[in-house]
């Protein structure tokens, strides 16, 4: 079977072509700057060089013609007829309450995601033109969506709602639905398969640290707790959002600044987490650089590492213990140092590192915990793309 996978942004579309059956990936690429002067396409075939081609890209449907027309192409492509592709797997970031699982696309479908909107309101509208845009160019391709949120739909009711009137959850669906749930399953389900011990035996903490960051509890399989909310702002420290806040500050700075809703939206999701504090960047790579010589950039890091460490402390406490620690994302998989500032002082819980394990560099994929510590500690990189494609294998099979 060959699924084409589709992420639509608002100006961009990011495609990945899989074999689930094999696992395996043919080709990827992004198409960015959608309705913008210099529009490019760049593209990769497995086992062959990068390409990329500028050309003028107005909408979503556009950008997927250019992606077929890559992928069907002599040189660069991996199919030889639109018929090839058997489904196409969408990400979709938001879908509330009614999805707990993915789901074959369907009017029912689309209607629900377009009831999210008011969720996610910068994620679902591309989300929704990359799948009317597949259908129009794949007519009776099966479709499928994956959510964000859904693999968090586990979560008790104790652990999802928020202390506010209740009417406001029952009005406004206002609860905590979390993020990253692809990469929270992904990256759980292998922390099992590497531990030999089925997931439903585990209690397992994942840490997706990249740009946007997040972390989850999962216990016996199921996702029981995760540090985003009802939108990704909340949680741990991020490139460019705050994390968690004592709601009167924003008030206050509002207050004082004279800021609009907007400007205060802006201030919280643009110019804070590690470029507000460090005044130097987003990328935790240039903090590190930064480290010894900036007290700014220092306490950017430290900031971060402490609050990742008290969600770790906190979720273990949820689960009456944890038994796996797993990174991912970005900076889990390539900062060494925030793993090891991360776990200091965890060793009453059991956790142990192996610090020429953390340091190697030659290997992606491993356990970075000491032989004899109690709690296993793995490094994996995160697949999004293959959970999204697996999935959609399943659902088609399941439905012929």
């Amino acid at each position: 079977m060959i699924v084409l996978v589709l992420n639509a942004g608002s100006s961009s579309v990011k495609y990945q072509v899989i074999d689930p059956e094999k696992r395996e990936s043919l080709a990827k690429g992004v198409v960015e700057r959608i309705g913008m002067s210099g529009a490019v396409l760049t593209h990769q075939k497995v086992g062959d060089k990068q390409i990329r081609l500028s050309g003028e890209i107005l909408d979503h449907k556009m950008a997927i013609e250019y992606v077929l027309s890559i992928l069907l192409s002599k040189n660069h492509g991996v199919i030889k007829d639109r018929k090839e592709i058997d489904a196409v797997g969408h990400r979709v970031v938001h879908g509330g309450e009614a999805f707990s699982a993915s789901v074959l696309i369907s009017e029912e479908v689309m209607s629900e995601i377009r009831r999210c909107i008011d969720y996610a309101p910068l994620h679902n509208p591309p989300n929704l033109k990359g799948i009317n845009a597949a259908m129009q160019l794949l007519p009776g391709v099966p479709q499928v969506a994956v959510f964000d949120t859904a693999f968090h739909q586990t979560m008790p009711k104790y652990a999802y709602l928020y202390a506010l009137p209740y009417t406001l959850y029952k009005r406004h669906g206002i609860r905590r639905y979390g993020f990253h749930g692809t990469s929270h399953r992904f990256v759980s389900d292998r922390a099992a398969e590497l531990m030999g011990t089925p997931k439903d035996k585990l209690r397992i903490i994942t840490c997706h640290l990249g740009n946007g960051a997040s972390a989850a509890a999962i216990k016996y399989g199921k996702s029981v707790d995760t540090s985003m909310g009802f939108t990704p702002l909340e949680g741990l420290v991020m490139g460019t959002r705050s994390g968690d806040l004592d709601p009167a500050i924003i008030l206050q700075i509002m207050h004082k600044e004279e800021l609009t809703p907007n400007d205060a939206t802006t201030l919280l999701n643009k110019h804070s987490g590690l470029i507000g504090v460090s005044g130097i960047s987003s990328d935790m790579r240039e903090i590190e650089e930064e480290y010894e010589n900036s007290e700014r950039a220092r306490l950017a890091h430290d900031i971060f590492t402490y609050r990742l460490r008290k969600y770790i402390g906190a979720y273990a406490a949820a689960m009456g213990g944890t038994d796996v620690i797993v990174f991912t994302g970005g900076i889990g998989e390539n900062s060494s140092m925030v793993r090891e500032h991360s776990l200091q002082g965890l060793e009453f819980m059991g956790v142990k590192l192996d610090q020429k394990k953390n340091e190697a560099s030659d290997k992606k994929e491993r356990e970075i915990s000491a032989d004899d510590s109690k709690v296993k500690v793995f490094v994996i990189p995160t697949n999004e793309e293959l959970v999204i494609a697996m999935d959609t294998m399943r659902i088609v099979k399941e439905t012929k």
